[in-house]
């Protein structure tokens, strides 16, 4: 099991989206999610990434068939208690399976044939979920190929770590997410998450806030 990408939650994704390509990322195509009541811009490197996330209809956000996601409360949230983040698995080797108990995420704008299996963790963690059919955006088919080459040379993104400011005992998937290779989740002063890219071999970092509650270490 690997990272496949991470979300973050925003109100303002222009925002968001003009902080990353303030540091030379090429932004991909964005998405709709017809029935889930979210959009997102999305920016890629070669085997993962980022997405914003955001808000387009609170009433589809708030169905019987999205709510159990906790989508709305991260979209929507001001208490300063719900992660407005998730982290997407995928499998590392054919046939792997989610190493954290889930539940069956179906929907509408996926083909029924596909599920997002979500793992059960409270809102106060990022959102924990696993896709059996995603790849690596560099093994993507051409027609669905994003960019991943840009100005600045970013290539890779080589390590994850989400800071949480609750101090509940981590989940049984934050527990399981915290035994990967290149993955670390802490309990800290507030909700943020640091990319290593490329090992961070120039020994720079960037803090995107506030724009984005993201630092990158490159």
């Amino acid at each position: 099991m690997e990272i496949d990408h991470i979300f973050i939650c925003v109100k303002d994704e222009a925002r968001g989206a003009e902080a990353l390509k303030a540091l030379g990322l090429t932004e991909g195509t964005p998405n709709v999610h017809p029935g889930q009541g979210t959009a997102n811009r999305r920016f890629f490197f070669r085997n993962a990434f980022i997405e914003l996330l955001h808000l387009t209809d609170e009433s589809e956000a708030q169905s019987q068939l999205t709510a159990p996601t906790q989508l709305f409360e991260r979209l929507n949230g001001t208490d300063g208690v719900a992660s407005p983040f998730g982290i997407c698995f995928r499998p590392s080797t054919a046939g792997e399976k989610p190493i954290f108990p889930v539940w069956e995420y179906r929907p509408v704008y996926l083909p029924t044939t596909l599920k997002v299996d979500v793992g059960h963790a409270p809102v106060s963690e990022p959102m924990w979920f696993f896709l059996a059919f995603a790849k690596r955006p560099d093994e993507a088919p051409i027609e669905r190929a994003q960019p991943f080459e840009h100005p600045n040379g970013f290539r890779d993104m080589t390590s994850v770590r989400v800071t949480t400011p609750s101090h509940q005992a981590f989940s049984t998937p934050a527990n399981g997410a915290n035994l990967l290779n290149g993955f670390e989740i802490v309990h800290g002063d507030e909700h943020l998450v640091e990319l290593d890219v490329d090992r961070g071999a120039s020994g720079q970092t960037y803090d995107l806030r506030p724009a984005l509650p993201m630092m990158m270490h490159v």
